[in-house]
């Protein structure tokens, strides 16, 4: 039996400090009971000499400094985990919700993982189709890759995530594939909404979903991307599955991250953040990635809010230094009724040419959507000059830009949240947008590219 200790000296809010210990570990857990017996979860936060600073999981009422028992259990935060984890819907702590039979784990695993090293690391390079247009044709998901999605309040990032969620998949091979979700400070409304498409879609047969509500306490926002994302390494390393881990919303976690910091007095840094905020972040992120030898890999796609659409914000900025890339939501786009509203100018996936090409989607790939780019980007140029100067200022060329930039999003962009579509679908919708620019306006696709793919002229786009 573990020693109990009764010398709390100090209890301020959600923490507990405890003196005259010895042998306790940094993130050691422990068991706190109450006066009427009944038993709190903590974590440890900082130790100092025999001094114990302790996070509670649950909230201090009915805890005082002479009857409180405090009992260390030797071991840091543990996630039970088999095979049949499948299909299961837990809390931030790992403990199931979803009313379905008691876990027979077939272990017990540490949720403080560490990254993996980079000798160990393989390059990723499969191509995973998520059937939204703006994502494969664009900024390519590659397996391996942590992808962030930069969204704002408001914007449409949970049908996004659900919906990449229950279509993604890897092409040509009959290989196994899991989506471990992890939400974090979710209200009970958008907890329901994830629960019940998961379940209307079949989804969630191949699906673990860790639900943090915005209600629960702090402390357990910061266990719940650990939980999911060990979830994810036991499925990808010891039962050789692919894992694609969408982690929502990663704003909320650094958040908790500065409650906690503010609460342990810490000197803070940037908009009050701490100054390990990077450093803790790339904990989560380093996370995914293949490793040479093993079969499975992991891939995540961590979402974001940008308080007040701000890109420089702390949390979207270290992000974007750690992650290869972004997927960015336009209010602008969501105003004008497309969905969903990425804008692929400022988005970027770094691995995006390790993921597409004749191997992996169509030998057209990257030209086509190099093309569409460069299209795009003129047609806003267009638009933006029109509104300075007039239409009358545009050339016939510039208006024809014009016309292909509406086009292209309210056709290849925009699309119904229950709409997948192929790669090949996305690609030939792509050569129908741009059979509205004259051939020798086309000057990053190759004549034959043109011959095999352009429809014909009497081809009309729906």
């Amino acid at each position: 039996m573990n020693k109990e200790y009764l010398n709390v000296s100090r209890i301020a809010g959600p923490l507990l400090l405890v003196e005259g210990t010895s042998g306790v570990k940094y993130n050691e857990m422990a068991e706190i009971v109450t006066k009427d017996g009944e038993v709190r979860l903590g974590q440890v936060l900082e130790v100092n000499n025999d001094k114990v600073l302790l996070q509670l999981f649950e909230g201090p009422i009915g805890l005082n400094t002479t009857q409180s028992r405090v009992r260390f259990q030797g071991k840091s935060m543990e996630l039970a985990v088999s095979i049949d984890i499948l299909g299961r819907i837990f809390d931030g702590l790992g403990r199931p919700i979803d009313k379905a039979p008691k876990l027979i784990p077939e272990k017990e695993i540490d949720i403080n993982g560490s990254a993996i090293n980079p000798c160990r690391r393989d390059f990723p390079m499969e191509f995973i189709q998520t059937g939204i247009s703006a994502i494969d044709g664009m900024n390519t998901l590659v397996r391996g890759q942590k992808l962030p999605i930069f969204s704002a309040t408001g914007l449409p990032h949970n049908q996004l995530a659900a919906q990449i969620a229950r279509q993604s998949k890897i092409l040509g091979k009959d290989e196994k594939f899991a989506v471990v979700f992890g939400a974090m400070g979710i209200t009970y409304e958008e907890a329901n909404y994830f629960i019940t498409d998961f379940k209307k879609t079949g989804a969630i047969e191949r699906a673990v979903l860790f639900i943090n509500l915005a209600d629960d306490p702090t402390i357990e926002r910061i266990a719940t991307p650990r939980m999911a994302l060990s979830c994810a390494e036991y499925l990808a390393y010891e039962k050789d599955m692919h894992v694609l881990v969408i982690l929502t919303n990663m704003t909320n976690y650094c958040d908790a991250l500065r409650e906690i910091s503010a609460a342990r007095k810490e000197i803070p840094g940037r908009r009050g953040y701490p100054g390990y905020m990077y450093t803790d972040l790339s904990t989560i992120y380093e996370r995914a990635g293949r490793i040479k030898g093993r079969n499975g890999s992991i891939t995540q796609i961590p979402i974001l809010t940008m308080p007040e659409d701000d890109k420089t914000h702390p949390v979207p900025d270290l992000t974007g230094y750690i992650t290869e890339g972004q997927i960015i939501l336009a209010r602008e786009l969501h105003r004008s009724g497309i969905y969903p509203p990425i804008d692929v100018l400022p988005s970027l996936s770094r691995l995006k040419q390790k993921g597409i090409g004749p191997e992996h989607t169509r030998d057209d790939h990257a030209n086509v959507s190099n093309q569409l780019f460069a299209a795009y980007a003129r047609g806003k140029e267009a638009k933006e000059l029109a509104i300075i100067l007039g239409e009358a200022a545009l050339t016939p060329s510039d208006r024809l830009f014009v016309k292909f930039a509406d086009e292209y999003e309210t056709k290849f962009v925009s699309q119904d949240v229950y709409e997948e579509r192929t790669i090949q679908e996305t690609l030939d919708l792509g050569w129908k947008l741009l059979s509205l620019i004259p051939k020798d306006e086309l000057k990053r696709v190759k004549p034959e590219e043109i011959e095999k793919y352009m429809p014909k002229p009497e081809a009309e786009l729906k």
